[in-house]
């Protein structure tokens, strides 16, 4: 057996880099779990922010593609948020065989609770970093995310 070739510097600063983002993302969604309000949790909130950053009318299959869980996933979470009247799915007009998701006047009062919610308790991780230097990083992470979701 081949014995595996060691990464240059770059590599390993490459998987570094990715391992840190990996870590960041574990550690803020149990933050986010724990702060979110009335029991919901992340995936909860992703749909809802999903709705909020691109509109009202997406079907539950393009919002599980975007959320990269299956179908049967996502129709558990819309279950969710249907049955605590955060979102609303109604029939396609233009298709009635499919369905379409829309973000109730609670789902953006909810939104607007749970974004205050989380900003006070990321106040004091905050208060520990540099802001202005975490924010000049954000135009790269959306480059890369960008770059990531169309090669996905």
């Amino acid at each position: 057996m081949k014995k595996p070739q060691k990464p240059s510097e770059q590599q390993a600063a490459i998987f570094q880099f990715f391992t840190e983002i990996d870590i960041i993302k574990q550690l803020s969604s149990a933050l986010l779990n724990k702060t979110l309000p009335d029991g919901l949790h992340v995936s909860h909130f992703a749909v809802i922010s999903h709705l909020v950053r691109m509109g009202d009318g997406k079907t539950p299959l393009e919002i599980a593609n975007v959320m990269q869980v299956t179908k049967a996933t996502m129709t558990h979470t819309l279950n969710v948020l249907q049955k605590r009247k955060l979102i609303e799915v109604r029939a396609n007009p233009k298709d009635g065989r499919s369905k379409q998701v829309f973000l109730t006047p609670a789902g953006q009062q909810f939104f607007g609770k749970a974004i205050g919610m989380v900003i006070a308790a990321y106040q004091p991780i905050l208060a520990k970093c540099d802001v202005p230097q975490l924010l000049s990083t954000l135009p790269a992470l959306q480059a890369l995310r960008k770059i990531l979701d169309e090669n996905r």
